[in-house]
């Protein structure tokens, strides 16, 4: 892969994501209250885009509540910070069989919705940028199966792209990218595609250096995309997306540490990003110029 080097940068900053984090740090943002002032913090030390997901208040579990979605995106643009808003739509496709000799009946913990339900936060919140999940996986978590079958994904695009809202196609393994090849060849995505490469994650790509290489070949040279990895080497990621021509997600979802044995903020975590950006040559670049690159509607 030719060295293809990104010299204007964006950064996304993804705030507190789902995973059971929130009890192994305190700065993992719980209330609508936390969460908008975590991705304020964000933007204040450079993020463009902030990635949200909602939790319990109280418990910090995931919440797929569309009150809560609401008070995070109000609270956000009553902020005097600009950020353009990127909110999951990943939620409601949790499949939970039942054991290994008996996957039926389901483990009540399953959480599956139709696309009506899994998009209607985002027809109340009206967000510039909302995810796509490009696929079906196997989480690193015994029985749990995330489900996004071609139907329900074709179905999901085209919600997407009828209500003006951008998807940012997650992609965790090969096979997504090659079928998000198919949703624009089919029309479902339009143009400019918008691709967030996610390294490391149980059982998807691997975040070692060929895997992501070969992810980049197979990206069209037209289409704009972000990569992150989770765990110990999430920092090293923003150095090996920008030298792959692409931009940088750094967050509390991906990765919990600003040094080892250190909890980071969000706002740390950008701080870090941006310094590794500028020290490579590369400029960032703020809402105003991602919107106009993305060609998405401030609401």
């Amino acid at each position: 892969m030719p060295l293809s080097i990104n010299r204007e940068v964006f950064i996304t900053c993804a705030v507190t994501g789902a995973a059971d984090t929130a009890s192994t740090s305190r700065n993992v943002p719980r209330s609508p209250k936390e969460i908008a002032a975590a991705a304020v913090e964000a933007a204040k030390a450079g993020a463009a885009v902030v990635h949200i997901h909602v939790r319990d208040p109280e418990t910090g579990a995931p919440s797929n509540s569309h009150d809560l979605y609401k008070e995070v995106t109000d609270r956000i643009r009553q902020a005097d910070t600009d950020v353009v808003l990127n909110i999951t739509a990943g939620m409601g496709g949790d499949l939970l069989l039942g054991g290994v000799e008996q996957p039926l009946p389901l483990d009540p913990r399953t959480d599956l919705l139709g696309v009506t339900e899994r998009f209607a936060h985002i027809v109340k919140c009206v967000p510039e940028i909302c995810t796509l999940d490009c696929g079906t996986m196997n989480f690193n978590a015994g029985d749990l199966i995330m489900t996004n079958s071609p139907a329900t994904l074709r179905v999901l695009s085209k919600m997407m792209t009828d209500f003006g809202v951008r998807p940012e196609i997650e992609i965790f393994d090969t096979g997504q990218l090659w079928f998000a090849k198919q949703l624009v060849e089919e029309g479902l995505i339009k143009d400019p595609v918008l691709v967030q490469l996610c390294m490391g994650v149980p059982w998807g790509a691997p975040n070692d250096l060929l895997t992501f290489a070969a992810m980049v070949n197979s990206i069209p040279s037209n289409w704009t995309f972000s990569a992150f990895a989770i765990g110990r080497h999430a920092m090293a990621y923003p150095a090996a997306a920008v030298l792959a021509g692409g931009n940088v997600r750094v967050g509390l979802e991906d990765n919990l540490y600003a040094a080892k044995g250190q909890f980071a903020t969000n706002g740390q975590l950008v701080e870090k990003a941006v310094n590794i950006v500028e020290n490579m040559g590369s400029r960032i670049i703020g809402p105003e110029e991602v919107r106009r690159k993305l060609e998405l509607t401030k609401r």
